[in-house]
């Protein structure tokens, strides 16, 4: 069936009491969005301003998904002991203070102070991230789970679009140009560092207001959520949180179908204006621009996708979206002219639907186990750190085009898990297997 149960249609997509809550923790996605997007201008900025290499400035990627996925685990403890509020307080506070400690790194001048600040800011997200997914999930029926975790994640890229315009705005127009470096004395020198840092020092500091404007919005609104069904165990003669999750082969392959849908995406987006300038030839600032289109398209089709959710069932719409998005990467390593180029940015609408409907689908029937099972999903943003450099390796070997090999295995393996899901019956109470559907 395309269509999901007409029960489902009738339920509500949010508990009408938590309404205010699901409304606060949208404005968590945003201002996580704003932060992680605001992080992939620095590697350039601190490139050019502590006159390093380009390795050392890629540390500033490497603080932080180093932090994402050290602090997803610990969130668990977190969640698990005090609750999901507990965690999305605890990550907001975190991040909040990261956004404060780019104030002492500033008048420090130390690289290694601002990559300490970046990694307490991630590390505050990851909690956030780790918790909010689930806290909405648990927000109303789990049948509207995966659409209502769509909805919230629909506002993470309009966040982005704010990082990237903050950066656009607050840093790049009043860096100070290399070419007046050259002739400056040292004195001078030390002061247009100081002076670019402060720059940098600005749109963390309105991140951190907002976040501590959130942290007590939440803190004092009350949150209770619907009872949640038990989890399903999987093993023999019971088990603990890991053993069942580890037995629960939608969860397990999540994590995996996880992991490739956020490479691919890191991939996709890394090497857009590589592709535009390389393959079809565009100038370096028209090649900015086809970017900023594709997490246009990103964000307008994580609505539409919203809408389509209540229509067909979520594993179905995940193939099909998964299978376009291979066909548009193929057309990328084929089709070397602005063709390949529209393709290539087409692929952010099959991406805008991934990460929360497979979220969502490994999560569906853990119950109590969905606070460990959350860490695992963030864990799998590893993917978007190690990928990529395939997909260059692959760029020095055989071109720019070709490189677009790589997010097409990545999703057509997310492909296979919409099929595994589409075939295979969810566990019910008392199985000890999952049943395939008959054909």
């Amino acid at each position: 069936m395309a269509t999901e149960p007409r029960a489902t249609t009738r339920s509500p997509l949010v508990a009408r009491h938590l309404l205010v809550p699901f409304i606060l923790l949208i404005s968590c996605f945003a201002a996580w969005g704003a932060a992680a997007n605001l992080t992939d201008v620095l590697v350039g900025v601190f490139r050019g301003i502590f006159d390093m290499s380009n390795f050392q400035s890629s540390l500033v990627q490497f603080a932080y998904y180093g932090a994402y996925f050290l602090l997803a685990i610990p969130a668990a403890f977190i969640n698990d002991r005090w609750g999901f509020k507990a965690g999305v307080l605890v990550g907001l506070g975190l991040a909040a203070v990261g956004g404060l400690l780019f104030l002492p790194a500033s008048q420090m001048l130390a690289y290694g102070m601002f990559l300490f600040a970046l990694f307490v800011l991630a590390a505050g997200l990851s909690i956030l991230e780790t918790s909010a997914n689930p806290f909405v999930i648990a927000m109303g029926d789990e049948a509207t789970a995966t659409r209502r975790l769509n909805l919230a994640q629909a506002f993470n890229p309009i966040g982005a679009n704010v990082g990237v315009l903050m950066g656009a705005v607050l840093i790049l127009p009043g860096l100070t140009p290399e070419a007046s470096k050259l002739i400056m004395s040292e004195e001078e020198l030390l002061a247009s560092q100081g002076a670019d840092l402060f720059l940098v020092l600005r749109p963390y500091l309105i991140i951190a207001a907002v976040l501590v404007v959130i942290w007590f919005l939440i803190a004092f609104r009350r949150m209770d959520l619907p009872t949640q069904p038990e989890a399903v165990d999987l093993t023999e003669g019971g088990g603990g949180t890991f053993s069942r999750l580890w037995a629960n082969k939608h969860y397990r392959y999540g994590v995996f179908a996880q992991f490739f849908n956020v490479a691919a995406q890191t991939c996709v987006w890394t090497f857009t204006i590589l592709y535009a300038q390389d393959v079809a030839g565009t100038s370096p600032a028209a090649a900015g621009w086809w970017l900023q289109a594709s997490l246009i398209i990103f964000l307008v089709a994580r609505f539409a996708m919203v809408y389509l959710l209540g229509i067909f069932r979520p594993a179905l719409l995940l193939l099909v979206m998964a299978i376009f998005g291979v066909l548009c990467c193929l057309t990328s390593m084929f089709v070397l002219n602005i063709v390949g180029l529209i393709a290539v940015v087409s692929i952010s609408a099959a991406l805008s639907l991934m990460f929360p409907t497979i979220y969502g689908m490994a999560l569906q029937g853990l119950g109590e186990d969905s606070k460990f099972g959350a860490a695992g999903l963030v864990m799998a943003i590893l993917g978007g750190a190690l990928v990529p450099m395939i997909h260059a390796v692959v760029m020095d070997v055989a071109g720019s085009a070709m490189g677009y090999v790589v997010p097409a295995v990545c999703l057509a393996l997310v492909a296979l898990y919409a099929v595994f899901d589409l075939r295979h019956s969810r566990p019910s109470p008392g199985a000890t297997t999952v049943e395939e559907v008959p054909a």
